[in-house]
């Protein structure tokens, strides 16, 4: 089996191929060609560097929605390797846990740490996945939304951003989850669709007017991949499947049109990388992508935020997608990272 610590450098190894194939830095040694003094994170899941890594859930292993290990796996880690900046901390944790045998763990903010994305975040709304306000039991992920996220930083950083900081903004997925879900209690699909639509404007209102407005001039927005092509999806029927990506279009839709026209927001397309890459699996090195890599019937809770070496499905995952039925494995997230770091060398900013 693959030791879970040989996923960093294999995945700095892909990117430093990505660097030189496509000319970034320009001078032999793969430097950026815009220094960067730190990175700030906005997001759900897929941007938690590790705001539940406490307690219970740091006492399994876990910590972050992928396989877990002691190297960091999430794709605004390994693109901040790329980008000469030191990988973004966790900038709030803790848990309000209502389950008995997960003790609730105090909110901690961390002065310094500007990884703010929270596993379980929407982009406006701040009962998420998982919430303690939602009935009990719940693993009361915090799930502050990307909204409050910035205004968190801006109260910390005298209310802007440093001209050489990169930001990286990617959420939505948990909009999906909830307006989905929503649907079994009365709500109609094409208000859900509606309510996605309303999310992706909302998420490019706030990267124009709390982001850019407030002094960044390098922001990577990630737009929504395509959950409807996902462990998670394929459990549900065709119809349901056809929803769920009529949800993503349509939130990808707003925020596109949210940003356009802003020089300071690149829009990088990662629902169109990642349907090429389910179509295409094998371009990528990718040997699995429609079933967990995690046995979520070993794990304490069954989500990869406690998935490690000891809870996989087979002895070599390596390829492998996805970690459970939504969040990408290490090498997923790897593939993630090299895509956005290609689209920012084209845009000259790596």
């Amino acid at each position: 089996m693959r030791d879970i610590r040989s996923w960093a450098p294999f995945a700095a190894v892909l990117l430093a191929a990505t660097l030189a194939a496509c000319g970034g830095g320009g001078d032999g040694d793969q430097t950026p060609r815009v220094a960067y003094s730190k990175m700030v994170s906005f997001g759900d899941s897929l941007s938690d560097v590790g705001s539940y890594r406490v307690g219970a859930i740091a006492q399994l292993g876990g910590g972050e929605y992928s396989i877990n290990g002691s190297a960091g796996v999430n794709w605004t880690e390994l693109l901040a390797a790329s980008a000469h900046v030191t990988a973004p901390c966790a900038a709030q944790t803790g848990l309000q846990s209502t389950i008995p045998s997960i003790p609730a763990v105090a909110v901690v903010n961390h002065a310094g740490c500007y990884g703010y994305g929270q596993g379980g975040s929407r982009v406006t709304n701040p009962i998420g996945v998982a919430n303690a306000a939602l009935p009990a039991p719940q693993l009361g992920q915090l799930t502050d939304p990307v909204k409050n996220q910035i205004l968190r930083h801006l109260a910390t950083s005298g209310g802007t951003f440093a001209a050489d900081d990169l930001v990286t903004v990617l959420a939505g997925g948990n909009d999906v989850f909830v307006n989905l879900a929503a649907i079994q209690q009365g709500l109609t699909p094409t208000d859900a669709v509606t309510a996605m639509a309303t999310a992706g404007g909302e998420l490019g209102a706030y990267v124009k007017s709390m982001i850019v407005a407030n002094g960044a001039k390098h922001v990577v927005v990630v737009n929504l991949p395509d959950v409807s092509q996902t462990p998670f999806a394929y459990s549900l029927d065709l119809q349901t499947q056809g929803l769920i990506n009529t949800m993503v279009v349509q939130f990808n839709t707003q925020l596109a049109a949210g940003v356009a026209g802003t020089p300071e927001v690149l829009l990088v397309d990662a629902y169109t990388q990642g349907r090429d890459q389910n179509a295409r699996p094998a371009s990528y090195a990718l040997t699995n992508v429609t079933t967990p890599a995690c046995d979520l019937t070993k794990t304490a809770l069954p989500t990869s935020l406690v998935c490690t070496a000891s809870t996989l499905v087979a002895t070599d995952v390596t390829g492998y997608e996805f970690a459970d039925t939504v969040h990408p494995t290490p090498f997923g997230y790897s593939l993630l990272a090299r895509f956005v770091a290609e689209n920012m060398i084209k845009n000259g900013w790596l």
